[in-house]
């Protein structure tokens, strides 16, 4: 129906729609979508109260949930073989905790759940799910083994071993984890499509295992297992200063399947010293500086039965116990996801056969070849051509990022490397034998399975293009761990980075388990006195820590995630390190005020030469980490409520206090002006509430005079740009922010855009506007922490809003702000209930607004230059009026 409403001068017309649906079906509800810790059917929960999840569908308006009946059995008959069962009155259908008995170690649950809804409504039972229990101390009954001798080659080892499989098999479970990087194959095939398994983290606190079902894979009789080792972040070189061996010197394979047969008894195979040892065609692989593969020495069989072990197999070596803790997957693996073909081939002015892919990507490149053995062919992996396009790879430093192929008799070969990846678009091949085809190759991006939950787009196409940019940055930096960047020889977990661009992280993508498993590591990492180091995992000084805007990713992530998912376990697991890293600050701060340390301030800010006419962009550092010392306690503060500890509250808050009033008594002047008069200074001062509500309209219009001052520019760094543009929407300049976001000129977000950039850039000029390269040793084209404004463009341009209050979009904020000359914009997000949509589209003077709001949330509707303000259910809505 239409309903008119006047107010404000305005006609406004509303429409709502709800879903078009079939005869009979009106009043049903369905449940679908189970997971168990974020994950779908997990095979390594180590949480003894696993939490479930599940989302509503409903063919009918303002549906909630009223309550649930979840059942928990140890097979799919679920009735008969129940272990609990919970019917509560309940809206909660996110992260439900397992109340039953305590759950038996490695062993499968199967699970469903039904509802009713707020209209009388009964859904079926949903389908059924299931999750694996991990494995306790006293399960890993294998041995870790190495390669006979010293592990001293760089050539990477293959282990493998054959087993009896006497008796027809009900279920095959084979767990596996490496001290390094494995690949394993069974019966010659790969058993999974997981890549750099088992993943980095804090390996000297906590080392993951993979678990695999193999039931289909094995056969009655032998089966021969074979496993290959690569150095990866554990023995290879990681770090600044050409560092190897940084968690150990020997690489090493644990592994241990467990055969329940059909007749109800249990054999487990193990590795010992049975399994033997051998050198392959792998004669290097680093993930800096590539893989070297010869296929002259492949040993074609070896991970198959009835492979004859010539006299360069050895028996591996048992290495002594030692106390590594082992722990389930609780993140996402690294998978294959799109693949390119070339768009050019071409030869650069100096001769170099070159490769454009058409997009910057983190993976590598598979190569069809045929050709005389021993013909080698390079392939060289760049981001950018030079100036006289040229292929470019100063910017790598001294990371050589090469793949070498070597061929074997003059036969069809296909290679891609295992245990490296590369940042690149452009590949340079060298001695390819014959005309080199498209059809030769094929690029492949590589990055941790996180699904894609946002998209947004716009009736500016060089917005859209920064969105595919924003997008694109975050995959090939979201290999494992949050990269600062993929190419050159970095690669690390830089907690600034993360943080600033953790809530755009989780629009775009599904990043909840991917940023539980990181932050364990910062905790894991996090120093005895309560500093946080700069990367994590940490492979560099253990005194590099503490940096203010870096060292808070211990209380900004656990937030951000909190409110994007409604998860209130990382809140719980990750307090002790957000308490810990703000009496940190405490204990170091005098009478309040932190002004000690070193910072790194606001990274790669715009630098311009006018610091003669008082202009300069340059933000005291310490000025800058007494902001978010306040914002770390006020981050405390909020977990401290959430989790309801009120002492800690009643602390926190006192601190809080003095902790602006010493900001405001070092930084301010008596008339409002702050002792840094720049961009970053004005926006974190109001971001964090460090003004007294007398002066923040005042320190809002001199942030918006020095933008002004610098022609529609933002000077902003790392620290300042997340907030720049929020801070201007919040005070009412929502055109000021507009016109920053849609500058085209030096410095802004399009200026890469506009200079054929497809991820973002860590410098707002790394290639200048005369053709010519920033700084080399410094200048990445895959680095995403700029792409931080990509959460403002959700929350603004189409207005998806979550609220703090009722986190995980359980309530929804729709408030779009047009502007920027934009005619239309669109956003989707699938949160942790459903799909959330918002588009609009501005013609003739008639604005126009739909809305999707998912089954068991609820949102509140704000319409732009109205004061309107309306309160909806699930469903689908039409706003229309004259703008």
């Amino acid at each position: 129906m239409s309903l008119p409403i006047l107010f404000s001068r305005l006609f406004i017309v509303f429409t709502v729609l709800v879903f078009s649906v079939a005869e009979g079906f009106s009043q049903k509800i369905a449940v679908q979508n189970l997971t168990v810790e974020h994950l779908v059917n997990p095979f390594s929960v180590d949480n003894s109260k696993p939490r479930f999840s599940w989302k509503m569908q409903s063919a009918v308006k303002n549906t909630l949930q009223a309550s649930y009946e979840i059942r928990v059995g140890k097979n799919e008959a679920i009735d008969k073989s129940r272990v609990w069962t919970s019917t509560k009155k309940s809206d909660q259908s996110v992260l439900v905790t397992y109340a039953g008995p305590d759950l038996e170690s490695k062993t499968k649950y199967f699970w469903q759940v039904r509802v009713k809804d707020n209209h009388g409504n009964a859904s079926k039972w949903s389908q059924v799910q299931w999750f694996q229990t991990g494995l306790t101390e006293k399960d890993w009954v294998s041995n870790w083994i190495t390669v006979y001798g010293k592990d001293t080659s760089l050539a990477s080892p293959m282990l493998r071993k054959e087993f009896n499989i006497r008796k027809k098999v009900k279920t095959a479970t084979a767990y596996i984890t490496a001290k390094g990087l494995y690949e394993a194959r069974l019966n010659g095939q790969r058993i999974s499509d997981h890549y750099f398994a088992p993943g980095w983290t804090s390996y000297q606190d906590h080392l993951q295992y993979q678990v695999y079902d193999l039931t289909e894979s094995v056969k009655t009789g032998l089966n021969a297992f074979g496993v290959t080792l690569g150095d990866g972040w554990y023995k290879g070189r990681i770090g600044f200063a050409g560092q190897s061996k940084f968690y150990g010197d020997t690489r090493a394979l644990l592994f241990q399947l467990e055969v329940v047969y059909a007749d109800g008894t249990k054999e487990i195979f193990i590795t010992d010293d049975t399994w033997k040892s051998s050198n392959g065609p792998i004669l290097s692989s680093d993930i800096y500086n590539g893989e070297t593969y010869d296929a002259r020495k492949e040993q074609p069989g070896w991970d198959d039965v009835g492979f004859e072990e010539n006299a360069l197999w050895k028996a591996a070596k048992i290495l002594p116990k030692d106390k590594v803790k082992l722990v389930g997957m609780s993140g996402p693996p690294v998978r294959k996801h799109e693949t390119f073909k070339p768009i050019k081939i071409f030869k650069t002015p100096l001769g170099e056969s070159v490769v454009d892919f058409g997009q910057n990507m983190v993976g590598w490149v598979i190569l069809k070849a045929k050709g005389p053995a021993g013909t080698k062919i390079t392939l060289g992996h760049a981001e950018v051509l030079d100036k006289a396009g040229n292929f470019y790879t100063t910017n790598l430093r001294s990371a050589k990022q090469s793949n070498e192929y070597i061929l074997k008799d003059n036969v069809a070969q296909s290679f891609e490397p295992h245990f490296t990846f590369q940042g690149f678009r452009y590949v340079k091949i060298d001695g390819y034998p014959g005309e080199l085809t498209t059809d030769a190759l094929t690029a492949v991006a590589i990055y941790s399975d996180m699904k894609q939950t946002g998209s947004f787009t716009s009736s500016n196409t060089m917005l859209n293009q920064l969105q595919h940019n924003i997008q694109w940055g975050q995959k090939g930096n979201f290999v494992d761990v949050p990269t600062d960047c993929p190419q050159r020889d970095e690669r690390l977990g830089w907690t600034g980075d993360a943080q600033a661009f953790a809530t755009t992280a989780a629009y775009n993508m599904d990043v909840a388990g991917f940023f539980t498993k990181w932050m364990k590591d910062v905790s894991a990492d996090q120093l005895e006195n309560g500093s946080v180091p700069y990367v994590v995992p940490n492979v560099l000084n253990k005194r590099d820590a503490g940096s203010a805007g870096w060292a808070d990713v211990a209380t900004i992530v656990p937030w951000d995630m909190y409110v994007a998912y409604g998860d209130k376990g990382i809140l719980t697991a990750q307090y002790t390190s957000m308490k810990r890293w703000v009496n940190y600050i405490s204990s170091v701060a005098k009478n309040d005020l932190w002004n000690s340390g070193s910072h790194f301030g606001d990274w790669l800010f715009y630098r311009p030469n006018d610091d003669n006419d008082g202009r300069a962009a340059v933000t005291d550092k310490y000025m800058i980490a007494q902001t978010f010392y306040a914002h770390s306690t006020q981050l405390l503060i909020n977990a401290a409520k959430v989790l309801g500890k009120t002492d800690d509250v009643n602390q926190y808050e006192a601190l809080l206090k003095r902790i602006k009033q010493a900001y405001v008594n070092e930084n301010m002047t008596a008339n409002g002006k702050l002792a840094s008069n720049t961009q970053t200074a004005y926006v974190l001062a109001l971001q964090f509430d460090m003004l007294p509500e007398e002066n923040r309209k005042q320190a809002a219009e001199r942030l918006v005079q020095n933008i002004k001052d610098y022609g529609n520019h933002l000077t902003t760094g790392f620290l300042g740009t997340p907030y720049l543009c929020h801070v201007l929407s919040r005070f009412g300049y929502d055109n000021v922010a507009y016109d920053l976001l849609m500058q085209e000129s030096y410095p802004s977000w399009l200026y890469p855009v506009k200079m054929g950039a497809t991820t973002i850039w860590e410098r707002w000029d790394g290639i200048k506007q005369d053709g010519s390269f920033q700084t080399p040793d410094m200048n990445s084209f895959n680095h995403y922490a700029y792409g931080a404004i990509g959460d403002w463009m959700y929350k603004n341009i189409t207005g998806i809003n979550p609220v703090a209050e009722n986190p995980g979009y359980k309530e929804v904020l729709i408030a779009p702000k047009p502007g920027g000359k934009l005619s239309s914009a669109a956003a989707e997000l699938e949160t942790v209930y459903g799909l959330v949509k918002s588009s609009w589209t501005l013609e003739n003077g008639i604005f126009k607004l739909d809305v999707t709001i998912p089954a068991n949330s609820t949102a509140t509707v704000i319409l732009p230059k109205t004061d309107k303000k309306e309160k909806i259910g699930s469903g689908n809505y039409h706003f229309e009026y004259r703008y």
